[in-house]
């Protein structure tokens, strides 16, 4: 386990978060793929009765193939989870799972790598951690993340030392 991550904390602090982003372009992208996800698993699970191979399907399987329709959905639902907030108590990364709390004397910075999707935090010892929220899709929304990301920590991060 890296360093960054034995600094964090998995502790939810009090929802006084000074700004919050969440990506913009995937909750689109994401919620016309759970459409067809689902019409097609409904329609082929709805209309499949019989086959001429000899195989016989019931409501069973029927609704197992919608089953499978649901899934797949809550998997692509997990893309539009990620998260960035911040404020005195520092930053909060919510990538697809698990939000970490990170102190701002803990973050170097933030950086956009080259022809990468998301951006990175930055942590002392060449470490980092991605931050899904900031996505290079969302374009200038993503780039007033990073400057206001940029302003709070020099905001913040000079009170702590």
């Amino acid at each position: 386990m890296s360093a960054a991550a034995d600094r964090s904390t998995d502790r939810k602090p009090a929802d006084d978060w000074e700004y919050v982003y969440r990506p913009k372009a995937v909750r689109k992208i994401v919620g016309a793929a759970v459409a067809v996800v689902i019409v097609i698993h409904v329609t082929f699970g709805l209309l499949l009765d019989h086959s001429y191979t000899g195989v016989t399907i019931d409501w069973a399987d029927k609704l197992s193939l919608i089953g499978v329709g649901v899934v797949i959905c809550g998997a692509l639902l997990l893309l539009v989870r990620p998260r960035l907030r911040f404020g005195p108590q520092g930053v909060g990364v919510l990538n697809l799972v698990t939000e970490r709390v990170y102190g701002w004397d803990d973050v170097v910075g933030m950086d956009y790598p080259d022809k990468a999707q998301w951006a990175r935090l930055l942590f002392p010892y060449d470490e980092h951690i991605p931050v899904m929220a900031i996505q290079a899709r969302d374009g200038e929304a993503a780039v007033a993340a990073m400057r206001s990301f940029r302003e709070y920590r020099e905001k913040y991060a000079t009170r702590t030392r």
